[in-house]
């Protein structure tokens, strides 16, 4: 049942003519065997025409769930009360004939996943025809014509040619392209972006947005943004709501929330950051514990129970969302408010101060933190690369996979060149971290080195040991000291399995089972787990606390090195913070070596040592973690940097960008001379005729210009991005 009592009837104000989207009092709740699940509580915003406003918040806190309200996309199980109103019009209560029509026409929706989102059986250009169709009277040639004329605006090339095309055969970023295009087809007032960039390579990502500012442009419709990167958030929208366990504890502009935020929960996600417009130094600034059950929320501030400064008030009495102290916006619309009853106590306050830096869990002191400069912590990279010793090496890695045709015989028809002539050294207590776009051949790479996969030509060798010539059998008690962390930790644990069986299995494989027990409670103490939680299964456990297990698994034999494979890429960025922090104390307690497998830019340059970016299979640049983030001196390095959003309105806004264009070619039949030129800025609009046939004609050497680090350009030069 649909309440609407406390919502005006709609009749025009002088205040109400630019409001599209009025949200008031909406109330989400599910039904579940262990009773009523409230998965939003009391939202209400308003969005004016051609206004952007972002809703963030931690994986759960109902910001997707908001929005399927309104757009009508719940299951009849879900009981919704309150109101939400586009140009006046109540979408709650209408049924699904009524709300067909406002979808589309009024108000749009792009969803993460755009693969899903596609009918894999119809073109994209039958698509956006159809809900073209769907709503306006015009013949199908000219809804071909519109769609072609879509797909051109969100920047796809070749749309002429495109729009016969099925989403399979598309990229990731073109079918999220795709999806935007069917939003903006009937000019709708509201836009809707669910975690629109979500899977996307920051490149891509760079693309996507701008397609969405293209389609705002175009359409003059107002943006709900919704995602958990606050980086995109602070480039990209005006107002900045905060989502936490179902109801919305701050509102403001983007500036308020940003740099004066006064609820503890929005300092606490901006502290969790880690930044690439900083050199490393101290620990990040995780929120400790975990979103609470929606199904037994705890009583008064949802947040208490994870708050540093929460008191008896806090525990007892749920606060309301009022006006911040220092409020200084005239305006009741862009007004900044916070749900805190001592949101006083929070002028001036930064993460740090309140969230300690800690690794592990709260009871668990931090003992040294890092704390050097840039050209500090550039000299201890060089002092180290001369000093430790080497453990991993690999030279000339090639890794080509066959193409093989259908049917029966099935014989061998191509090769896609995976890797192509990877040359590395990974040193004694060292973090390298291995940084490029999807299919560039970082985990094929890193697969190598550990000779689950065997190489095509070329040689891996662990302290001094050829690892290439060594048999599975041979290979078995060398993986004691190699070991490797998923990226996804739910899909890398037995669900069958308890933790305990979990982290003893490896021990129980290389004869240590007798020890097994004791070890085990040790291990989940050091990655700050409760032993007493041995005995449950994965599923019992937060994403976070999941990836911990994974750790403790990979430590379970004592190794030397660790191989990280994206291994904070799923985790939200409180959660996201404590892994990382943790992995960095395990580093200097137990002196590991760690190849980090990531394309986050931000994580890396807080975490790794030295750092190597990838290609399409090759080498593009490598250095230093500060010399490279200074002055990166290859194009491709520089345009992964400036992709990357900074978490601060001032600076995102105003940075110099360098845009890459089109798609990451196929593997199996790359550009000939330099792999980057089909995108490389620089070629594209810097060199002339002569220049460009070196970068057709010939591969660029990795070479040390005299700038501290090697890259593989005929034409590099260094720029300071950041």
């Amino acid at each position: 049942m649909t309440t609407t009592e406390n919502i005006n009837d709609g009749a025009s104000t002088a205040v109400d003519k630019d409001i599209v989207l009025d949200v008031q009092d909406l109330n989400v709740t599910f039904s579940s065997e262990d009773g009523p699940l409230q998965a939003v509580r009391g939202v209400s915003y308003q969005v004016r025409r051609g206004e952007a406003l972002g809703i963030v918040g931690e994986s759960g806190s109902g910001k997707s769930v908001t929005s399927m309200a309104i757009m009508g996309l719940l299951p009849k199980t879900a009981k919704v009360t309150g109101s939400a109103r586009v140009l006046g019009q109540e979408l709650i209560g209408l049924n699904d004939a009524q709300i067909s029509k406002v979808r589309g026409e009024k108000i749009a929706m792009i969803f993460q996943d755009p693969l899903t989102s596609l009918n894999p059986v119809y073109t994209i250009g039958y698509q956006i025809a159809e809900a073209i169709l769907t709503h306006r009277k015009v013949t199908k040639q000219q809804a071909r014509e519109r769609a072609i004329e879509l797909l051109d605006k969100v920047g796809i090339p070749h749309p002429d040619r495109r729009v016969d095309q099925y989403p399979h055969e598309l990229s990731g970023g073109m079918r999220q392209r795709v999806v935007i295009a069917i939003a903006m087809a009937n000019d709708p007032d509201v836009i809707i972006a669910d975690e629109p960039t979500t899977a996307l390579d920051v490149t891509v990502q760079a693309q996507v947005l701008e397609a969405l500012e293209a389609a705002r442009q175009e359409t003059g419709a107002a943006l709900v943004l919704i995602t958990h990167d606050l980086g995109v958030v602070a480039g990209h929208v005006d107002r900045v709501a905060v989502m936490y366990a179902g109801r919305l504890v701050e509102t403001g502009t983007v500036e308020d929330v940003f740099y004066r935020p006064r609820m503890p929960y929005a300092l606490g996600l901006l502290g969790s950051l880690p930044r690439m417009d900083e050199a490393r130094g101290e620990k990040l600034t995780p929120i400790l514990g975990t979103p609470p059950s929606l199904l037994d929320l705890p009583r008064g501030c949802g947040f208490a129970p994870r708050c540093p400064m929460a008191e008896a008030l806090c525990h007892a009495e749920e606060p309301v969302l009022k006006e911040a102290v220092d409020a200084e916006e005239t305006d009741l619309h862009h007004r900044h408010m916070a749900a805190c009853h001592f949101g006083e106590r929070l002028v001036d306050v930064r993460p740090e101060d309140l969230f300690h830096p800690t690794s592990l869990d709260a009871e668990v002191p931090v003992e040294a933190v890092r704390a050097e400069g840039t050209e500090a912590s550039a000299e201890r990279g060089r002092e180290h690369e001369a000093s430790s010793e080497v453990l991993l090496s690999a030279v000339d890695l090639v890794k080509n996979f066959p193409i093989r045709s259908k049917g029966i015989l099935r014989r061998k028809i191509g090769e896609v060149q995976a890797v192509s002539g990877i040359s590395l050294e990974l040193r004694e207590h060292e973090t390298l971290a291995l940084v490029g776009e999807s299919g560039c051949g970082k985990s094929t790479t890193a697969r190598l080195l550990l000779q689950l996969i065997r190489q095509t030509s070329g040689e891996v060798t662990y302290m001094g040991q050829p690892l290439h010539t060594l048999s599975d059998a041979q290979m078995r008690p060398l993986r004691r000291d190699l070991q490797l962390v998923f990226q996804d930790p739910f899909a890398s644990l037995d669900p069958r399995m308890t933790v305990t069986d979990i982290i003893a299995e490896p021990m129980q494989i290389h004869g240590q089972g007798r020890t097994a027990k004791a070890r085990v409670k040790e291990l989940l103490e050091l990655v700050g787990l409760n032993p007493e939680h041995g005995s449950r299964y994965p599923h019992e456990f937060s994403g976070g606390q999941r990836q911990r297990i994974g750790i403790a698994r990979a430590l379970s034999l004592n190794p030397k090195v660790l191989i990280l494979d994206e291994p904070v890429s799923a985790l939200d960025v409180s959660i996201q913070a404590g892994v990382i922090n943790l992995l960095e104390d395990l580093q200097d307690e137990l002196g590991l070596s760690y190849l980090f497998v990531s394309h986050d830019l931000s994580v890396v340059r807080h975490i790794a040592d030295r750092v190597a970016v990838m290609y399409l299979g090759k080498v593009m640049e490598t250095g230093t973690t500060e010399e490279l983030f200074a002055a990166p001196a290859h194009p491709y390095t520089q345009a992964l940097i400036s992709a990357i959003p900074l978490p601060d309105p001032v600076k995102e806004r105003t940075r110099e960008r360098i845009v890459v264009t089109g798609d990451v070619p196929s593997p199996a039949d790359p550009p000939s001379g330099c792999r980057f030129r089909t995108r490389c800025p620089k070629f594209a609009n810097e060199l002339d005729d002569a220049r460009r046939n070196l970068c057709v004609e010939e591969p660029p050497e990795l070479l040390d210009r005299g700038t501290g680090h090697r890259d593989a350009c005929h034409y590099s030069q260094v720029v300071e991005l950041i």
